[in-house]
């Protein structure tokens, strides 16, 4: 039978440029997508985001303001195996570990009781037009147009727009959260790759920003972010009740994202 061998993955970090992530690779296959001649390199803290790619770990919002969060434009401080940025409001420790076929990101979030944020792994991957989104059918789904409320219904098509599609291209883009999703998986060709995140008593969801050709006007390209998130809105400004992660009375929240790759192919007995 045919079988989905793991693949080891590898990322690389600029710790110096806001953390960003700049490669996700693994078995020839860069999963990142990335947008040349940006100025990413230059951002400073306030500055509107600058869409280059990779991925931005957005905190403590996505959308609104700061414009995809404080820290993707702030400089982190490594020591050993972790890197940590600090902001007036919180502090946020990442380690990663590279395991075979996955990588483990342990995250550690300090800050006043009774904090909210929304967290966001914004991944921008690099796919095919044939690629898909695998999610549980039936999930609660988000969608949020450009101005006025969201949308809701059930994964794969929710307000009877079918996303689980990531091409080809068609001039539209979308953005959505898959609500209480801690997992997905992103299939394209042979390849596979699973994102899984870990936290005790907060909102776990997967936000899904497809860009076929439709944005920004004039000069659209085309993005998909795959994005695990703490939350369950792009703007912390619009959470109600059960939308936005809480720092709870200890003063620390602390989660786990693990992403693993997975290649089509062999046979076994």
């Amino acid at each position: 039978m045919v079988t989905d061998a793991p693949v080891a993955l590898r990322a690389v970090l600029d710790p110096a440029h806001g953390g960003r992530w700049t490669s996700l690779a693994g078995g020839g296959r860069e999963w990142l997508w990335h947008r040349a001649g940006t100025r990413r390199r230059g951002a400073v803290p306030g500055d509107d985001f600058v869409d280059a790619g990779g991925l931005e770990e957005c905190l403590p919002t996505v959308r609104g303001r700061p414009d995809h969060g404080d820290v993707w434009a702030r400089p982190w401080q490594p020591a050993g195996d972790t890197q940590t940025v600090a902001t007036p409001e919180f502090t946020l420790t990442r380690r990663l570990r590279e395991r075979v076929g996955e990588l483990l990101v342990d995250y550690v979030l300090d800050a006043d009781p009774g904090y909210r944020f929304v967290w966001a792994a914004h991944a921008l991957l690099d796919l095919s037009p044939a690629a898909r989104l695998d999610a549980p059918a039936g999930t609660a789904t988000r969608v949020f147009p450009e101005s006025g409320p969201w949308l809701e219904g059930p994964w794969p098509a929710p307000a009877g727009l079918t996303l689980d599609r990531l091409g080809p291209d068609d001039g539209t883009a979308v953005g959505a959260i898959l609500t209480d999703c801690p997992t997905v998986r992103v299939v394209d060709g042979p390849d596979r790759l699973t994102l899984h995140l870990d936290c005790a008593g907060q909102p776990r969801s997967t936000a899904l920003w497809r860009n076929l050709r439709g944005w920004p006007q004039p000069g659209p390209y085309r993005s998909i972010g795959v994005e695990p998130m703490l939350g369950a809105v792009f703007d912390l400004a619009t959470a109600g009740p059960g939308d936005a992660a809480t720092v709870p009375a200890a003063g620390r929240v602390t989660w786990r994202l693990t992403i693993a790759a997975h290649r089509r192919g062999g046979t076994t007995a």
